[in-house]
């Protein structure tokens, strides 16, 4: 994995937790913070470059993983797109491609499914390729939107779906691999939300689409997930690792 860097999002303030000293990633699951789990998998898969973009609480992050990884530093919380474009300058100049995580949720992801976006992103030569996931409850979640021949339409967030849109199990919870050669022509392009004023990286993939650029979706179907973004959450996400181990 020479070529592919790793970039974890943990710069959110993560206000849902109620902690005013730590970043929420390292909340631990299993007696290990989350974050932990997370470069651990990367070390796995052989990914020598890893950046953890901080924020908030920076130092709590920085202490449980020491130089273990690089760091950017995201002062003003501009969104997820805003966030990598701190992490793309620290990037080697022999890097192609780099795999972006979320820094709360992607403690349960198992070698396999990441091994299989990493496979698929480079025989198909994609520009982007995402992982979907089934889940029971999609509230809040971006929805999947397909055709009848099952190609990838586009991704509609929870607030701009339909009814109908509404019903759809498959989500994206925000796993990409993409070149960084896609990333420096379209990055810079996103624009700034009008409702948060964040740039969020979601839009990537309707640019992708838009411009005809090579897309790829793989399907995780339920795998075991769980965006942490409560108390309560971190316990579903607690119940759902020891039962993988």
């Amino acid at each position: 994995m020479k070529n592919i860097a790793a970039i974890i999002l943990a710069a959110g303030k993560g206000s849902r937790m109620k902690a005013l000293a730590h970043n929420k990633v390292v909340f631990k699951l299993a007696n290990k913070q989350m974050v932990v789990h997370t470069v651990d998998l990367l070390d796995k898969l052989k990914i020598k470059q890893k950046i953890v973009v901080v924020g908030f609480a920076k130092e709590s992050v920085i202490k449980v993983l020491g130089n273990r990884v690089a760091y950017a530093v995201q002062q003003k919380r501009l969104g997820t797109a805003h966030a990598v474009i701190r992490a793309l300058g620290k990037i080697t100049k022999a890097i192609t491609d780099v795999l972006i995580l979320q820094g709360d949720d992607s403690a349960l992801y198992k070698e396999q499914i990441i091994k299989k976006i990493i496979d698929l992103h480079l025989l198909s030569k994609a520009d982007l390729t995402f992982l979907t996931i089934d889940v029971d409850n999609p509230l809040g979640l971006g929805r999947i939107i397909r055709d009848k021949n099952g190609k990838l339409i586009s991704v509609v967030e929870e607030k701009d779906a339909t009814d109908k849109e509404k019903q759809i199990k498959e989500i994206n919870p925000a796993c990409y691999l993409i070149s960084v050669e896609f990333l420096e022509k379209y990055l810079k392009k996103i624009k700034k939300s009008p409702v948060t004023g964040e740039y969020y990286l979601t839009s990537l993939i309707d640019m992708a689409i838009k411009n005809n650029e090579k897309i790829e979706t793989v399907k995780g179907g339920k795998i075991l997930w769980r965006g942490v973004n409560t108390p309560e959450e971190l316990k579903e996400a607690e119940k759902l690792f020891l039962n993988i181990k």
